[in-house]
């Protein structure tokens, strides 16, 4: 069964950080390339950033271009995503998202994790 679960979501303010995480199981992991997305209240789904099997290419959103960092450990089964100098408008719940093809469309993903809460007040 697989499972990707994520944690390391909570409350900061504005200018803080966060690092998520997000321990797969049920796959071999060091062959997807992961995701993370964001969906904040009454909106669609948003790509974020992504990171290739073997953690040398990534791939980011503009809006978070310099802030955030996305990596992965294959010996740990875990990618991270460290949010730096975080803003209101980046509150949503995010998701990581295990895929193999090239696409970062949310329908090319093909396991996803049930999120975690980010928070950031004003």
């Amino acid at each position: 069964q697989v499972q990707l679960v994520e944690s390391g979501g909570g409350l900061v303010q504005a200018g803080g950080s966060l690092r998520l995480s997000c321990a797969a199981s049920g796959i071999t992991f060091s062959t997807y390339l992961m995701n993370w997305f964001r969906q904040a209240q009454g909106k669609d789904r948003e790509f974020v950033a992504r990171i290739n099997r073997s953690a040398s290419g990534t791939t980011y959103v503009d809006s978070v271009k310099g802030r955030f960092t996305i990596s992965r450990d294959n010996a740990k089964n875990t990618a991270y995503l460290q949010m730096n100098s975080l803003k209101p408008e980046d509150t949503a719940v995010y998701y990581c998202a295990a895929n193999r093809g090239s696409s970062i469309s949310p329908d090319a993903m093909d396991y996803w994790g049930k999120g975690t809460l980010v928070t950031v007040s004003s």
